[in-house]
């Protein structure tokens, strides 16, 4: 059985810079032990996702929806974590992505059984990836890590995981 983990966005802006958390900072350890375990015991391959924008943003969509400026390309906040660098050396796929949901990633997958997303914000770029991938692939097994990802707000964190169990993907507590 083929499983790959999807790491959203763990990058230094949604941890601890303009758009960071306490919940996504305190998700952090939990998150980099489990990608210790499954890369120890070879049970997954990893893909990571990178929110990327560039010095137009103000000027987009989303930049005036939400005007703070974050993971300007090539930025220290656009950077993944340095707590997970050992893990994106090993990874399968880097994807830059500009908006929420990457439409690449589905072609990146390849033949899986299992996908699995974990990561930054719960409520925006994971559910969103989450969605693209389940559309893409009706029949894969689709989950959730809760415990591994961290959304806005506790609140909206929680209200994702419930869309997203109503949309059969499974949500790990």
């Amino acid at each position: 059985m083929k499983k790959i983990i999807v790491v959203v966005d763990m990058q230094n802006d949604f941890i601890d810079g303009s758009l960071g958390t306490a919940e996504a900072q305190e998700m952090l350890p939990r998150l980099k032990e489990k990608l210790k375990q499954v890369t120890d015991n070879g049970s997954a391959e990893l893909i990571f996702t990178m929110d990327t924008h560039g010095e137009n943003y103000l000027q987009t969509q989303e930049g005036k929806n939400l005007p703070v400026e974050h993971c300007l390309k090539g930025s220290h906040g656009w950077e993944i974590t340095p707590e997970l660098q050992e893990f994106v050396k090993q990874a399968k796929a880097v994807v830059e992505k500009p908006t929420f949901g990457s439409l690449d990633l589905p072609k990146l997958l390849g033949e899986t059984d299992e996908v699995e997303l974990v990561g930054l914000c719960t409520d925006i770029c994971v559910i969103s990836n989450a969605m693209v991938i389940k559309a893409a692939y009706p029949e894969v097994q689709v989950s959730v890590d809760a415990s591994c990802c961290a959304g806005v707000t506790p609140e909206s964190h929680k209200n994702a995981l419930a869309a997203m169990k109503m949309c059969q993907i499974k949500v790990l507590e």
